[in-house]
């Protein structure tokens, strides 16, 4: 169980929540909010049945079988119980885009998001639904970094180096010197027929040296 991202995806979570968790898979996180009474409700779904049978006995085994209600569905398809908070995580951003952008519902008022690639589509992206990236969160777990978003209606617009890094951690200076460091790898290896690459790699150094 990854458990200091469901801790930072829970930190987001206020206790007036009605949460829908997509893609639940085991329902680690749904269990977790719900033992520790973190939110007014849970649902947890996910489109693939043998992922959400899983889930069914891990509630079962906790005793919270009447307490977290489970679905299948794709995305938010066959969701109408009221939810004003989506958790989507451990997803590329694509699969993420695209369940909010062809399946989202009505009424949801925040996005946590934890995408494994493509930060920079995620945020410009959301931004133009009209959800505005308002906190981060870095965790660093078994060997990598996770980054944990949250998502609202209201907001300040990010700038250029918040899209592509987003909200600076002063306490994660370690992840920034990671990129910087996958970076300037890539800088080096950009033949010169590929300029433009290289000229945009080249500003992302610039912009990031901010954060070091």
């Amino acid at each position: 169980m990854a458990r200091l991202r469901i801790e930072a995806i829970a930190s987001f979570i206020s206790f007036e929540d009605k949460v829908v968790d997509i893609g639940c898979d085991h329902a680690y996180l749904a269990i977790y909010l719900m033992q520790n009474e973190m939110c007014q409700k849970v649902l947890a779904t996910d489109i693939h049945e043998n992922a959400l049978l899983q889930a069914k006995k891990n509630i079962r085994k906790v005793g919270l079988e009447k307490k977290i209600p489970t679905l299948l569905s794709d995305g938010f398809t066959n969701i109408t119980e009221d939810v004003d908070t989506a958790v989507i995580s451990g997803m590329g951003t694509s699969t993420i885009l695209h369940i909010i952008r062809d399946t989202q519902p009505k009424g949801i008022k925040k996005y946590i998001l934890q995408a494994n690639n493509d930060l920079y589509l995620l945020r410009t992206s959301l931004e133009k639904l009209g959800y505005f990236l308002e906190q981060e969160r870095i965790v660093y777990e078994k060997g990598h970094y996770y980054v944990i978003g949250l998502y609202t209606l209201s907001g300040k617009r990010l700038t250029l180096r918040e899209k592509y890094f987003g909200k600076y951690d002063v306490k994660q200076i370690s992840y920034y010197k990671d990129m910087h460091q996958n970076l300037s790898f890539i800088y080096k290896q950009i033949r010169f027929k590929e300029m433009k690459k290289k000229v945009k790699i080249y500003i992302q150094l610039q912009l990031l040296k901010k954060y070091l």
